[in-house]
């Protein structure tokens, strides 16, 4: 199993921030790189105050969130948070060919032994590590939303992913506190793939008005014991991110995962979820996207 001293996380948006804060206070020396200042800015005080809610929640000691902070670092590019590092965590939007130019960049820039790993939600990984002359160190990590809070982690192994790799990411998961679960890869992996088919349902009985979004939330609270409905979760994650994976599993697993056309409406409108101030909900605590900074590297 490889020796993990440093990690940098390409891209500082939602999930970036977030394999950030879990990778420092794993004991990790943490680069978090984004191209936009602002968006570094907003990691650092999100990750200081999600430490500090954690202090005074007793989940975490003073002492260790403090250790873990001090163990942040911020980077403008990518040749500087990723030449060092032992282990690259990519955390970019979920579109191939943005995965595909960061991979191509990294493979130039990491020492041969940098393993490199993709949050990917659903694409291929075996895809994303052609492009690199290290796809047996190549693997998918799939952490979830929001990553401080959420415990499982996805390891994809990819189809030549050697078995030292899997069983390092495997291990720097569980020392982010995660339990991990190592699948073979296959679209949707195991979460977004069922994820995917029962928020695409809920829309569709949202299109036929057979109830109203927040009586199709409780149900699947109340009834199946779901901790969040499927419009809150999709809200959460964003619309525009659940209809990526959506086409994508349409296009590989077949007509079951046609992305339901209410869907795509409300992505057309800009009604992505929270991040943009509504989607199925409204929030009107949050800015509109045309009032947010937009990072090249957000990944929401």
């Amino acid at each position: 199993m490889a020796q993990i001293n440093t990690i940098a996380v390409i891209g500082a948006g939602t999930m970036g921030r977030g394999i950030a804060h879990a990778a420092a206070l794993g004991g990790y020396r943490t680069i978090l790189e984004d191209l936009l200042p602002n968006a570094l800015r907003k990691a650092e005080s999100e990750i200081r105050g999600n430490l500090d809610k954690a202090v005074e929640l007793g989940k975490v000691s003073a002492a260790d969130a403090n250790a873990a902070f001090a163990r942040l670092e911020y980077a403008g590019s990518v040749d500087e948070a990723a030449r060092g590092a032992d282990l690259v965590i990519e955390a970019v939007p979920e579109e191939m060919e943005s995965k595909i130019e960061i991979f191509t960049l990294l493979d130039k820039i990491c020492r041969p032994g940098t393993i490199l790993a993709s949050n990917t939600s659903s694409l291929s990984v075996t895809e994303i590590a052609s492009v690199t002359y290290r796809a047996r160190k190549c693997v998918g990590m799939h952490f979830f939303n929001p990553v401080h809070k959420m415990k499982l982690l996805e390891v994809v192994r990819a189809l030549e992913t050697d078995e030292d790799t899997v069983e390092t990411a495997a291990e720097v998961g569980r020392r982010m506190g995660k339990e991990v679960v190592v699948i073979k890869e296959s679209p949707g992996f195991i979460t977004s793939r069922i994820n995917a088919m029962i928020g695409n349902e809920a829309f569709y009985m949202l299109q036929e008005g057979i109830a109203s979004a927040s009586d199709i939330d409780k149900a699947l609270k109340l009834g199946l014991n779901h901790p969040m409905g499927p419009f809150e979760l999709v809200d959460l994650v964003g619309l525009d991110t659940r209809l990526s994976i959506l086409e994508y599993l349409h296009k590989s697993l077949g007509e079951k995962y046609r992305p339901a056309p209410l869907l795509v409406q409300y992505v057309k409108a800009g009604r992505l979820g929270r991040k943009a101030g509504r989607g199925v909900y409204e929030y009107p605590e949050q800015p509109t996207a045309h009032e947010r900074p937009a990072s090249a590297n957000a990944s929401d």
